[in-house]
């Protein structure tokens, strides 16, 4: 039986009939930034704009090698659905993609593109769940083989051939360290497997969004947990359970080396990448780099490839991700002002304002009030931001107001 690094290079080898590496690159913005070599492994340069795709192809290549059935069956709302879709059209073999009805018309359509003929679409539920059960139904229903997006033993090696481009690729042999995305722990189990036998001296780390850490709880538990609420703005990684091949082959990740990103930092990192580098990442593409901050003090003088997983960004979503990251930036406030239904009130208020504070909301939330009015209030500072001080010019004057920047229930109702 061969071993896995001999598998992950025959995968490799057999995927350059359907596209070439993905580039590796050096980051000059971030490389000056930490005092390191920054290398990007760019998989959002993939022919799906995600890694996705190597699995995809690796696992229905291999099901039609034993004679298998011709018809595959996935569910997904993303990345895992464009790439069974291109490898279907590849093969010439059927597949059907089960999808929630609230997918994005934008990423229905780039599926239906890259399938073409071969792919059928069914949107079914309003919740992963509900899509994902139905999926399995049908496949076991029509004797189709369910592709999963992660627990699969040839989608795990078909995810390691990014390991294998990466060392062929790096100039000076192995690098340092290597930082990856998780969602459900294909990548990661793929390229671990494989770097710990071709590379032991490199180190990983694994890069979760916050709202999604999926991996550290199945760690501190010791199994796969199930994890009772998921922020999904992460969507490519955002998975609420961890697979379970994939966790055999983590388990014995120490849990220091599991970092979990903030959605809302995430943001400015898009943003940042956007207005810099010109580059479009998806927010799980933009994970492994995202953290990097935390990773500083681990950082100088060494050389680091950080996996950019995924380029496909809905820009629907754009103003979404400015406005949380100009948040966690510091540079955006929202309050509630209780505003004195008085003559002169307003302009005392806006005399408070330095000259880069900009209002950028202003609404009236109570209209009958006699004495005062309820004002939900939106300040983004274009300058060094100065709310402390405005918020002690405030009270000075006597006006009477909450922030409520940071408050999940009152910010998802008002803002």
């Amino acid at each position: 039986m061969a071993s896995f690094p001999d598998t992950a290079r025959a995968a490799e080898a057999r995927l350059r009939g359907l596209f070439p590496p993905t580039p590796l690159q050096l980051n000059a913005h971030l490389s000056g930034r930490y005092g390191a070599d920054i290398w990007l492994k760019r998989e959002d340069l993939s022919p799906v704009r995600s890694y996705k795709i190597r699995g995809a192809f690796n696992a229905i290549s291999h099901v039609l090698d034993r004679g298998g059935p011709r018809r595959f069956v996935c569910a997904s709302a993303g990345n895992h659905a464009q790439g069974v879709a291109f490898v279907c059209r590849h093969f010439g073999v059927e597949g059907t993609i089960f999808m929630p009805v609230t997918t994005p018309q934008q990423k229905i359509g780039k599926t239906r593109t890259f399938g073409g003929d071969n792919v059928r679409i069914e949107l079914v539920g309003d919740y992963f769940d509900q899509t994902l059960a139905a999926a399995q139904r049908f496949a076991e229903r029509e004797a189709a083989h369910f592709l999963s997006p992660f627990d699969d033993e040839d989608v795990i090696a078909g995810q390691a051939t990014v390991a294998v481009e990466l060392l062929a690729q790096m100039p000076d042999g192995p690098p340092d360290m290597v930082v990856m995305p998780v969602g459900g722990g294909g990548l990661g189990a793929g390229m671990r497997s494989y770097l710990r036998v071709a590379a032991p001296a490199t180190e990983l780390r694994f890069v979760e969004p916050l709202g999604g850490a999926s991996l550290a709880a199945a760690l501190d538990a010791g199994q796969p947990v199930t994890l009772n609420r998921v922020d999904t703005f992460v969507d490519g990684a955002a998975v609420a359970r961890v697979g379970a091949r994939t966790f055999a082959r983590l388990r014995d990740v120490p849990p220091a080396h599991v970092l979990a990103a903030p959605e809302d930092r995430i943001c400015t990192t898009l943003t940042e990448f956007l207005n810099v580098e010109g580059i479009v990442l998806e927010p799980a593409g933009a994970l492994a780099v995202d953290v990097l901050p935390d990773l500083a003090a681990e950082l100088a003088g060494r050389s680091v490839v950080c996996i950019v997983s995924g380029g496909n960004f809905d820009f629907e979503r754009l103003p979404e991700v400015k406005e949380r990251g100009a948040r966690y930036s510091g540079i955006k406030k929202y309050y509630i002002l209780r505003l004195p239904q008085r003559p002169g009130a307003l302009k005392d208020f806006l005399n408070l304002l330095g000259p880069d504070d900009d209002i950028s909301r202003f609404e009236y939330l109570k209209k009958s009030a006699r004495n005062f009015g309820s004002v939900l209030l939106g300040i983004e500072s274009k300058g060094t931001p100065r709310f402390p001080d405005l918020e002690a010019s405030m009270a000075g004057a006597g006006f009477v107001f909450q922030d409520i920047t940071d408050d999940e229930v009152l910010a998802e109702f008002l803002v």
